[in-house]
């Protein structure tokens, strides 16, 4: 059964412009692939546009949105499809990548290596250095305590320490 859409365009114009592009970011950190993010984009603004829920402010709805955007990824990783499937990368398929200066490590190198941590710390990362959320605000995105935040966070820099260790 369809949902019924209950926000009005100027909400929903509001929320895209003022928390689309963390959604965005945050969905293309977790799938590693710009068409799914996409997706889950819309599917977190399709759910927002039907959802009654009221917010006590923007940062209650950006923390909902946050939160949304991540279980979204995480049907997206149950999917079958998404477990049926080989990506590009298996398949050999490269992409391009630009020059980089003295840098001890790429931006490519670095974006592998988040690519590699466990989903509970890949969100929290992101969440902490791309979106640069206190931890109290990635709390209430993930589900999780404060507390479980920092050793996240802690559990997630060691492993990118040895991911990079080779590179620096």
């Amino acid at each position: 059964m369809p949902q019924r859409v209950v926000r009005d365009d100027a909400f929903l114009r509001a929320a895209m412009r003022d928390h689309g592009a963390s959604v965005l970011r945050l969905a293309l950190s977790q799938t590693g692939s710009r068409a799914d993010a996409e997706d889950v984009y819309q599917e977190v603004f399709v759910a927002l546009a039907c959802c009654d829920k009221g917010f006590a402010n923007a940062e209650h709805l950006r923390a909902w949105l946050l939160r949304t955007t991540l279980n979204r990824c995480r049907d997206l990783a149950r999917s079958w499809w998404r477990r049926h499937m080989q990506s590009f990368d298996a398949l050999g398929v490269e992409v391009a990548q630009g020059e980089q200066d003295d840098a001890p490590w790429t931006d490519n190198q670095l974006w592998d290596a988040v690519q590699r941590l466990p989903e509970r710390y890949r969100a929290v990362v992101h969440l902490r250095y791309v979106e640069q959320l206190p931890a109290d605000a990635i709390a209430a995105a993930c589900g999780i305590l404060e507390s479980a935040v920092r050793t996240r966070l802690s559990r997630a820099m060691r492993k990118l320490r040895v991911y990079l260790g080779g590179m620096s």
